[in-house]
Protein backbone atom coordinates (compact mmCIF):
# COMPACT_ATOMS: atom_id res chain seq x y z
CA UNK A 1 0.00 0.00 0.00
CA UNK A 2 1.48 3.48 -0.77
CA UNK A 3 2.59 5.63 1.95
CA UNK A 4 0.07 8.06 1.78
CA UNK A 5 -2.33 5.73 2.83
CA UNK A 6 -3.69 6.33 6.60
CA UNK A 7 -5.69 3.11 7.60
CA UNK A 8 -4.89 0.81 4.80
CA UNK A 9 -2.34 -1.98 4.58
CA UNK A 10 -1.60 -5.06 2.42
CA UNK A 11 -4.81 -6.14 3.53
CA UNK A 12 -7.32 -4.10 4.35
CA UNK A 13 -7.28 -2.00 7.26
CA UNK A 14 -5.99 -4.33 10.47
CA UNK A 15 -5.32 -2.97 14.41
CA UNK A 16 -6.20 -4.20 17.94
CA UNK A 17 -9.97 -4.26 18.07
CA UNK A 18 -11.56 -1.24 19.97
CA UNK A 19 -8.57 1.02 19.93
CA UNK A 20 -7.58 3.93 17.09
CA UNK A 21 -8.37 3.19 14.67
CA UNK A 22 -10.13 -0.24 14.71
CA UNK A 23 -13.11 1.18 17.06
CA UNK A 24 -16.58 0.62 16.32
CA UNK A 25 -16.79 4.28 15.41
CA UNK A 26 -14.37 3.87 12.41
CA UNK A 27 -16.60 0.60 11.64
CA UNK A 28 -19.56 2.37 11.25
CA UNK A 29 -17.98 5.09 9.00
CA UNK A 30 -16.12 2.11 6.70
CA UNK A 31 -19.47 0.84 6.38
CA UNK A 32 -21.36 3.85 5.22
CA UNK A 33 -18.03 4.88 2.93
CA UNK A 34 -18.70 0.68 1.53
CA UNK A 35 -22.05 1.83 1.09
CA UNK A 36 -21.35 5.38 -1.10
CA UNK A 37 -18.80 3.73 -3.37
CA UNK A 38 -20.18 0.09 -3.89
CA UNK A 39 -24.13 0.57 -2.91
CA UNK A 40 -26.69 -0.34 -5.83
CA UNK A 41 -30.41 -1.25 -5.17
CA UNK A 42 -31.67 -4.33 -4.94
CA UNK A 43 -27.91 -5.73 -3.94
CA UNK A 44 -27.40 -6.34 -0.57
CA UNK A 45 -23.65 -5.66 1.33
CA UNK A 46 -22.28 -9.57 2.51
CA UNK A 47 -20.42 -9.15 5.28
CA UNK A 48 -18.61 -12.39 7.05
CA UNK A 49 -16.02 -12.61 10.33
CA UNK A 50 -13.75 -15.04 11.42
CA UNK A 51 -14.37 -16.26 15.04
CA UNK A 52 -12.46 -13.37 17.64
CA UNK A 53 -14.62 -12.20 20.57
CA UNK A 54 -14.46 -8.69 18.42
CA UNK A 55 -16.13 -9.83 15.36
CA UNK A 56 -19.75 -9.54 16.15
CA UNK A 57 -18.79 -6.27 17.55
CA UNK A 58 -17.46 -4.77 14.54
CA UNK A 59 -19.87 -6.62 12.29
CA UNK A 60 -22.55 -5.05 13.72
CA UNK A 61 -20.44 -1.75 13.30
CA UNK A 62 -20.44 -2.35 9.81
CA UNK A 63 -24.05 -3.42 9.03
CA UNK A 64 -25.08 -0.41 10.74
CA UNK A 65 -22.98 2.13 8.42
CA UNK A 66 -24.37 0.82 5.60
CA UNK A 67 -28.08 0.11 6.38
CA UNK A 68 -27.94 3.99 7.62
CA UNK A 69 -27.00 4.66 4.03
CA UNK A 70 -29.85 2.96 2.63
CA UNK A 71 -28.19 -0.35 1.94
CA UNK A 72 -29.36 -3.71 2.46
CA UNK A 73 -26.76 -6.13 4.46
CA UNK A 74 -26.66 -9.88 4.64
CA UNK A 75 -24.67 -11.21 7.64
CA UNK A 76 -23.03 -14.43 6.82
CA UNK A 77 -21.54 -14.94 10.26
CA UNK A 78 -18.44 -16.79 10.48
CA UNK A 79 -16.90 -17.52 6.92
CA UNK A 80 -13.78 -17.98 5.30
CA UNK A 81 -12.67 -15.12 3.75
CA UNK A 82 -12.78 -17.11 0.60
CA UNK A 83 -16.11 -17.85 1.38
CA UNK A 84 -17.55 -14.46 1.11
CA UNK A 85 -16.14 -13.84 -2.08
CA UNK A 86 -17.43 -16.43 -3.38
CA UNK A 87 -20.91 -15.67 -2.05
CA UNK A 88 -20.98 -12.22 -2.40
CA UNK A 89 -21.07 -12.88 -6.07
CA UNK A 90 -23.69 -15.78 -5.59
CA UNK A 91 -25.74 -13.46 -3.80
CA UNK A 92 -25.25 -11.13 -5.93
CA UNK A 93 -24.10 -8.13 -3.47
CA UNK A 94 -22.85 -5.00 -4.35
CA UNK A 95 -19.97 -5.85 -2.10
CA UNK A 96 -18.28 -8.00 0.82
CA UNK A 97 -16.69 -7.13 2.96
CA UNK A 98 -14.75 -9.24 5.70
CA UNK A 99 -14.23 -8.63 9.71
CA UNK A 100 -10.80 -10.74 10.11
CA UNK A 101 -7.03 -9.92 11.28
CA UNK A 102 -6.14 -12.94 9.79
CA UNK A 103 -3.17 -14.89 11.07
CA UNK A 104 -2.38 -12.06 14.03
CA UNK A 105 -3.76 -13.11 17.71
CA UNK A 106 -7.10 -12.77 18.78
CA UNK A 107 -6.68 -8.88 20.36
CA UNK A 108 -6.53 -7.83 16.68
CA UNK A 109 -8.98 -7.28 13.81
CA UNK A 110 -9.30 -5.81 10.59
CA UNK A 111 -11.58 -5.14 7.83
CA UNK A 112 -11.33 -5.75 4.19
CA UNK A 113 -13.25 -5.08 1.08
CA UNK A 114 -14.03 -7.21 -2.02
CA UNK A 115 -15.99 -5.17 -5.02
CA UNK A 116 -19.37 -7.19 -6.57
CA UNK A 117 -17.34 -9.13 -8.61
CA UNK A 118 -15.22 -10.61 -6.13
CA UNK A 119 -12.10 -8.76 -6.59
CA UNK A 120 -9.99 -6.92 -3.61
CA UNK A 121 -9.70 -3.35 -3.81
CA UNK A 122 -6.88 -1.43 -5.37
CA UNK A 123 -4.75 0.84 -3.66
CA UNK A 124 -6.42 4.24 -5.26
CA UNK A 125 -9.67 3.08 -4.56
CA UNK A 126 -8.88 2.19 -1.18
CA UNK A 127 -7.79 6.00 -0.68
CA UNK A 128 -10.55 6.70 -2.27
CA UNK A 129 -12.79 4.40 0.17
CA UNK A 130 -10.64 6.18 2.78
CA UNK A 131 -11.05 9.73 1.95
CA UNK A 132 -14.98 8.95 2.64
CA UNK A 133 -14.27 7.53 6.13
CA UNK A 134 -12.03 9.87 7.81
CA UNK A 135 -13.66 13.03 5.63
CA UNK A 136 -17.16 15.10 6.13
CA UNK A 137 -18.76 14.25 3.13
CA UNK A 138 -21.32 11.81 4.48
CA UNK A 139 -21.13 13.08 8.15
CA UNK A 140 -24.79 14.36 7.39
CA UNK A 141 -26.24 12.22 5.03
CA UNK A 142 -28.01 8.65 5.39
CA UNK A 143 -31.60 7.10 4.62
CA UNK A 144 -34.79 7.46 6.64
CA UNK A 145 -38.18 6.07 6.97
CA UNK A 146 -38.46 3.16 4.27
CA UNK A 147 -35.27 3.91 2.49
CA UNK A 148 -33.16 2.35 6.08
CA UNK A 149 -31.53 -0.73 4.79
CA UNK A 150 -32.61 -4.58 5.87
CA UNK A 151 -29.87 -6.38 7.87
CA UNK A 152 -30.66 -10.18 7.36
CA UNK A 153 -28.48 -13.30 8.53
CA UNK A 154 -28.44 -16.08 5.76
CA UNK A 155 -29.11 -19.05 7.73
CA UNK A 156 -26.77 -22.23 8.34
CA UNK A 157 -24.01 -20.60 6.53
CA UNK A 158 -21.16 -22.93 6.94
CA UNK A 159 -23.39 -25.72 5.61
CA UNK A 160 -25.03 -24.20 2.59
CA UNK A 161 -21.09 -23.11 2.23
CA UNK A 162 -19.79 -26.56 1.78
CA UNK A 163 -22.47 -27.40 -0.14
CA UNK A 164 -22.19 -24.90 -2.64
CA UNK A 165 -18.21 -25.24 -2.80
CA UNK A 166 -18.56 -28.71 -3.32
CA UNK A 167 -20.31 -28.49 -6.50
CA UNK A 168 -17.73 -25.33 -7.23
CA UNK A 169 -14.95 -26.81 -6.74
CA UNK A 170 -15.36 -30.62 -5.85
CA UNK A 171 -16.76 -31.68 -9.22
CA UNK A 172 -15.05 -35.92 -9.93
CA UNK A 173 -13.20 -35.40 -7.00
CA UNK A 174 -13.39 -38.88 -5.47
CA UNK A 175 -11.25 -38.40 -2.06
CA UNK A 176 -12.43 -42.41 -0.58
CA UNK A 177 -9.32 -44.42 0.52
CA UNK A 178 -7.18 -41.03 1.86
CA UNK A 179 -7.00 -39.49 5.43
CA UNK A 180 -6.23 -35.80 5.64
CA UNK A 181 -5.54 -34.21 8.66
CA UNK A 182 -6.84 -30.42 9.11
CA UNK A 183 -5.67 -27.53 12.07
CA UNK A 184 -8.62 -24.98 11.60
CA UNK A 185 -6.75 -22.85 14.25
CA UNK A 186 -10.07 -22.11 15.86
CA UNK A 187 -10.94 -20.26 13.17
CA UNK A 188 -13.40 -19.22 10.32
CA UNK A 189 -12.75 -22.76 8.64
CA UNK A 190 -13.50 -25.17 11.87
CA UNK A 191 -16.73 -26.07 9.85
CA UNK A 192 -16.55 -25.52 6.44
CA UNK A 193 -13.14 -27.60 5.22
CA UNK A 194 -14.08 -30.61 7.83
CA UNK A 195 -17.05 -30.58 5.93
CA UNK A 196 -16.16 -30.45 2.09
CA UNK A 197 -13.39 -33.24 2.81
CA UNK A 198 -15.56 -35.49 4.30
CA UNK A 199 -18.42 -35.23 1.90
CA UNK A 200 -15.96 -35.87 -0.53
CA UNK A 201 -15.13 -39.45 0.78
CA UNK A 202 -12.09 -38.64 3.02
CA UNK A 203 -11.34 -39.78 6.07
CA UNK A 204 -10.30 -36.60 8.59
CA UNK A 205 -8.79 -35.67 11.82
CA UNK A 206 -9.75 -32.40 12.94
CA UNK A 207 -7.59 -30.59 15.08
CA UNK A 208 -8.85 -27.19 16.79
CA UNK A 209 -11.95 -26.89 15.82
CA UNK A 210 -13.27 -25.05 18.94
CA UNK A 211 -13.36 -21.58 18.73
CA UNK A 212 -14.02 -19.61 21.92
CA UNK A 213 -13.53 -15.88 20.73
CA UNK A 214 -10.06 -16.15 22.31
CA UNK A 215 -8.11 -19.23 21.18
CA UNK A 216 -7.63 -18.04 17.46
CA UNK A 217 -4.41 -18.72 15.97
CA UNK A 218 -3.29 -19.59 19.50
CA UNK A 219 -0.46 -22.09 19.43
CA UNK A 220 -2.28 -23.83 16.27
CA UNK A 221 -3.28 -23.36 12.55
CA UNK A 222 -0.78 -21.99 9.54
CA UNK A 223 1.55 -20.81 12.04
CA UNK A 224 1.87 -23.49 14.10
CA UNK A 225 1.98 -26.02 11.69
CA UNK A 226 3.90 -28.37 14.21
CA UNK A 227 0.26 -29.71 15.28
CA UNK A 228 0.13 -30.99 11.56
CA UNK A 229 3.19 -32.85 11.57
CA UNK A 230 3.09 -34.68 14.32
CA UNK A 231 -0.64 -35.63 13.64
CA UNK A 232 -0.03 -36.82 9.98
CA UNK A 233 2.62 -39.22 11.23
CA UNK A 234 0.27 -40.36 14.13
CA UNK A 235 -3.05 -41.26 11.85
CA UNK A 236 -1.19 -42.46 8.63
CA UNK A 237 -2.47 -39.56 6.61
CA UNK A 238 -1.49 -38.60 2.86
CA UNK A 239 -1.64 -35.19 3.65
CA UNK A 240 -1.90 -32.22 6.73
CA UNK A 241 -3.47 -28.93 6.19
CA UNK A 242 -3.23 -25.75 8.50
CA UNK A 243 -5.34 -22.63 8.03
CA UNK A 244 -4.55 -19.42 9.17
CA UNK A 245 -7.42 -17.55 11.28
CA UNK A 246 -9.91 -16.55 7.71
CA UNK A 247 -8.94 -19.50 5.52
CA UNK A 248 -7.56 -17.70 2.78
CA UNK A 249 -4.55 -19.53 3.46
CA UNK A 250 -2.62 -22.84 3.80
CA UNK A 251 0.42 -24.33 5.10
CA UNK A 252 0.48 -28.31 4.05
CA UNK A 253 2.99 -31.06 4.73
CA UNK A 254 3.43 -34.48 3.16
CA UNK A 255 2.61 -37.70 4.21
CA UNK A 256 5.73 -38.07 6.57
CA UNK A 257 4.95 -34.82 8.25
CA UNK A 258 7.63 -32.67 6.55
CA UNK A 259 5.99 -28.94 5.66
CA UNK A 260 5.35 -27.65 2.28
CA UNK A 261 5.45 -23.77 1.99
CA UNK A 262 3.55 -21.69 -0.61
CA UNK A 263 6.31 -21.55 -2.85
CA UNK A 264 5.96 -25.20 -3.17
CA UNK A 265 2.82 -25.87 -2.95
CA UNK A 266 2.46 -23.64 -6.10
CA UNK A 267 5.23 -25.98 -7.96
CA UNK A 268 3.60 -28.72 -7.54
CA UNK A 269 -0.35 -27.34 -9.14
CA UNK A 270 1.72 -25.34 -11.37
CA UNK A 271 3.69 -28.11 -12.74
CA UNK A 272 0.50 -30.81 -12.91
CA UNK A 273 -1.42 -27.89 -14.38
CA UNK A 274 1.89 -27.51 -16.96
CA UNK A 275 1.86 -31.05 -17.71
CA UNK A 276 -1.53 -31.49 -18.45
CA UNK A 277 -1.77 -28.31 -20.84
CA UNK A 278 -3.93 -26.53 -18.27
CA UNK A 279 -2.08 -23.51 -16.91
CA UNK A 280 -2.57 -20.31 -18.70
CA UNK A 281 0.39 -19.48 -21.61
CA UNK A 282 2.07 -21.67 -19.05
CA UNK A 283 2.98 -18.69 -16.59
CA UNK A 284 2.61 -18.76 -12.66
CA UNK A 285 2.17 -15.34 -10.84
CA UNK A 286 4.71 -15.66 -7.18
CA UNK A 287 5.43 -12.42 -5.11
CA UNK A 288 8.98 -10.93 -4.66
CA UNK A 289 9.25 -12.74 -1.40
CA UNK A 290 9.33 -16.32 -3.52
CA UNK A 291 12.41 -18.60 -3.85
CA UNK A 292 14.46 -18.36 -6.78
CA UNK A 293 13.96 -22.00 -7.27
CA UNK A 294 10.44 -21.63 -8.83
CA UNK A 295 12.09 -19.79 -11.62
CA UNK A 296 14.59 -22.54 -12.01
CA UNK A 297 12.01 -24.97 -11.59
CA UNK A 298 9.32 -23.61 -14.41
CA UNK A 299 12.59 -23.03 -16.79
CA UNK A 300 13.43 -25.96 -16.55
CA UNK A 301 9.90 -27.39 -17.49
CA UNK A 302 9.15 -25.00 -20.07
CA UNK A 303 7.24 -22.42 -18.25
CA UNK A 304 7.68 -18.55 -16.47
CA UNK A 305 7.28 -16.85 -13.18
CA UNK A 306 5.94 -13.42 -13.37
CA UNK A 307 6.42 -11.59 -9.80
CA UNK A 308 4.36 -9.22 -8.32
CA UNK A 309 4.25 -7.09 -5.15
CA UNK A 310 3.82 -8.51 -1.78
CA UNK A 311 0.00 -9.14 -1.00
CA UNK A 312 -2.56 -11.99 -2.63
CA UNK A 313 -4.45 -8.62 -4.57
CA UNK A 314 -0.61 -8.01 -6.06
CA UNK A 315 -0.44 -11.41 -7.51
CA UNK A 316 -4.51 -11.22 -8.65
CA UNK A 317 -3.49 -8.04 -10.51
CA UNK A 318 -1.10 -9.59 -12.24
CA UNK A 319 -2.76 -12.61 -12.89
CA UNK A 320 -5.70 -10.36 -14.39
CA UNK A 321 -3.52 -8.09 -16.45
CA UNK A 322 -2.31 -11.08 -18.10
CA UNK A 323 -5.06 -13.46 -18.45
CA UNK A 324 -3.83 -16.08 -15.65
CA UNK A 325 -5.36 -18.99 -13.74
CA UNK A 326 -2.60 -19.30 -11.04
CA UNK A 327 -0.66 -17.21 -8.57
CA UNK A 328 0.33 -17.10 -5.10
CA UNK A 329 2.67 -16.27 -2.21
CA UNK A 330 5.23 -18.27 -0.17
CA UNK A 331 3.05 -17.42 2.95
CA UNK A 332 0.72 -20.15 1.44
CA UNK A 333 -1.86 -17.59 -0.03
CA UNK A 334 -2.91 -18.89 -3.35
CA UNK A 335 -5.25 -18.24 -6.40
CA UNK A 336 -6.78 -20.83 -8.73
CA UNK A 337 -8.65 -18.37 -10.91
CA UNK A 338 -10.47 -20.79 -12.31
CA UNK A 339 -12.21 -21.64 -8.60
CA UNK A 340 -12.40 -18.11 -6.98
CA UNK A 341 -11.10 -14.82 -7.05
CA UNK A 342 -8.78 -15.06 -3.96
CA UNK A 343 -6.59 -16.81 -1.69
CA UNK A 344 -8.70 -19.84 -0.79
CA UNK A 345 -7.14 -22.49 1.39
CA UNK A 346 -9.80 -24.87 0.83
CA UNK A 347 -9.59 -24.87 -2.76
CA UNK A 348 -5.76 -25.40 -2.38
CA UNK A 349 -6.53 -28.49 -0.07
CA UNK A 350 -8.54 -30.18 -2.68
CA UNK A 351 -6.67 -29.46 -5.75
CA UNK A 352 -3.07 -31.11 -3.75
CA UNK A 353 -5.63 -33.67 -2.91
CA UNK A 354 -6.47 -33.98 -6.75
CA UNK A 355 -3.36 -34.26 -8.07
CA UNK A 356 -2.22 -36.84 -5.35
CA UNK A 357 -5.47 -39.13 -6.08
CA UNK A 358 -4.72 -38.61 -9.82
CA UNK A 359 -1.20 -39.32 -10.17
CA UNK A 360 -1.29 -41.93 -7.25
CA UNK A 361 2.14 -40.88 -6.17
CA UNK A 362 3.09 -39.37 -2.80
CA UNK A 363 3.22 -35.58 -1.98
CA UNK A 364 7.05 -36.13 -0.70
CA UNK A 365 7.56 -37.06 -4.24
CA UNK A 366 5.51 -34.86 -6.13
CA UNK A 367 7.23 -32.08 -4.13
CA UNK A 368 10.43 -32.94 -5.56
CA UNK A 369 10.06 -31.22 -8.68
CA UNK A 370 11.03 -27.61 -6.60
CA UNK A 371 14.74 -27.25 -5.78
CA UNK A 372 14.94 -24.43 -3.59
CA UNK A 373 17.77 -21.80 -2.57
CA UNK A 374 18.34 -21.38 1.03
CA UNK A 375 16.86 -18.53 2.98
CA UNK A 376 16.51 -16.58 5.74
CA UNK A 377 13.07 -14.45 6.75
CA UNK A 378 13.49 -12.12 9.93
CA UNK A 379 11.35 -9.80 11.09
CA UNK A 380 11.86 -7.04 13.27
CA UNK A 381 9.87 -5.14 15.55
CA UNK A 382 9.92 -1.52 15.38
CA UNK A 383 8.58 1.95 17.23
CA UNK A 384 8.44 3.65 13.80
CA UNK A 385 8.18 3.45 9.94
CA UNK A 386 10.87 5.58 8.96
CA UNK A 387 11.78 5.58 5.18
CA UNK A 388 14.41 2.86 4.75
CA UNK A 389 16.07 4.92 2.55
CA UNK A 390 16.61 7.29 5.64
CA UNK A 391 18.05 5.10 7.95
CA UNK A 392 21.83 5.79 7.86
CA UNK A 393 23.77 2.97 6.69
CA UNK A 394 21.16 0.46 5.13
CA UNK A 395 20.98 1.74 1.41
CA UNK A 396 25.15 1.49 1.33
CA UNK A 397 25.36 -1.58 3.21
CA UNK A 398 22.25 -3.17 1.01
CA UNK A 399 23.81 -2.29 -2.32
CA UNK A 400 27.27 -3.62 -1.55
CA UNK A 401 25.66 -7.38 -0.09
CA UNK A 402 24.02 -7.10 -3.82
CA UNK A 403 27.35 -6.53 -5.68
CA UNK A 404 28.41 -9.01 -3.60
CA UNK A 405 26.01 -11.79 -4.45
CA UNK A 406 25.40 -11.16 -8.01
CA UNK A 407 23.60 -13.41 -9.77
CA UNK A 408 23.58 -15.66 -6.90
CA UNK A 409 21.45 -14.48 -4.33
CA UNK A 410 18.98 -11.41 -3.40
CA UNK A 411 18.00 -9.33 -0.73
CA UNK A 412 14.36 -7.74 0.07
CA UNK A 413 13.55 -5.53 2.84
CA UNK A 414 10.52 -3.97 3.48
CA UNK A 415 8.51 -2.84 5.78
CA UNK A 416 5.36 -5.30 6.68
CA UNK A 417 1.69 -4.34 4.90
CA UNK A 418 -0.07 -5.73 8.61
CA UNK A 419 2.28 -5.12 11.33
CA UNK A 420 4.71 -2.92 13.17
CA UNK A 421 7.57 -4.57 11.61
CA UNK A 422 10.93 -4.77 8.93
CA UNK A 423 10.68 -7.97 7.29
CA UNK A 424 14.15 -8.77 5.75
CA UNK A 425 14.67 -11.57 3.11
CA UNK A 426 18.20 -13.33 2.44
CA UNK A 427 18.37 -15.37 -0.11
CA UNK A 428 21.34 -17.24 -1.69
CA UNK A 429 23.04 -20.57 -3.13
CA UNK A 430 25.49 -20.53 0.31
CA UNK A 431 23.45 -21.43 3.31
CA UNK A 432 26.77 -20.16 4.96
CA UNK A 433 26.48 -16.83 4.58
CA UNK A 434 22.96 -16.32 5.18
CA UNK A 435 23.35 -15.14 8.75
CA UNK A 436 26.46 -12.83 8.49
CA UNK A 437 24.69 -11.15 5.42
CA UNK A 438 21.63 -10.31 7.86
CA UNK A 439 23.74 -9.12 10.46
CA UNK A 440 25.25 -6.79 8.32
CA UNK A 441 22.31 -5.17 6.99
CA UNK A 442 20.28 -5.10 10.48
CA UNK A 443 23.09 -3.48 12.78
CA UNK A 444 22.22 0.08 11.65
CA UNK A 445 18.49 -0.76 11.36
CA UNK A 446 18.70 -2.17 14.99
CA UNK A 447 21.03 0.83 15.98
CA UNK A 448 18.18 3.08 14.59
CA UNK A 449 14.72 1.56 15.14
CA UNK A 450 14.98 -1.41 17.04
CA UNK A 451 11.37 -1.27 19.75
CA UNK A 452 12.07 -2.52 23.45
CA UNK A 453 11.00 -6.07 22.82
CA UNK A 454 12.53 -9.76 22.85
CA UNK A 455 15.05 -10.69 19.72
CA UNK A 456 13.22 -11.19 16.05
CA UNK A 457 11.74 -14.22 15.15
CA UNK A 458 14.20 -16.12 12.23
CA UNK A 459 12.83 -18.56 9.96
CA UNK A 460 15.57 -20.51 7.96
CA UNK A 461 14.41 -22.11 4.60
CA UNK A 462 15.15 -24.22 1.99
CA UNK A 463 18.92 -26.37 1.72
Amino acid sequence: MGLHSRLFGTDGIRGRANEEPLTPELAVAFGRAVAEKFGQPGRPLVIGRDTRLSGPMLEQAVAAGASAMGIDVVLLGVAPTPAVAFLTRHLQGCAGVVVSASHNPYEDNGLKIFNGAGLKCDDALELEIEGLILGDALRNRGATGTKIGCISIWPESSTRYADLALKAYGQGLDLHGLRVVVDAGHGAAYETTPLVLRALGAEVCSLNVEPNGININDGCGSTHPESIQQATREFGAQIGLAHDGDADRLICCDETGSLLDGDEMLAVIGLDLLQRGKLAKNTLVATIMSNLGLDECFAAAGGKVLRAGVGDRYVLEQMLAHDLNLGGEQSGHVILRDYNTTGDGLVTALELLRIVKSRGEPLSQLRLGLRKYPQLLVNVKVRERVPLGQIPGVTETVAAVEKELGSSGRILLRYSGTEPKIRLLVETRDEALLQPIADRILAPIKKHLIALTPPPAALTVGT
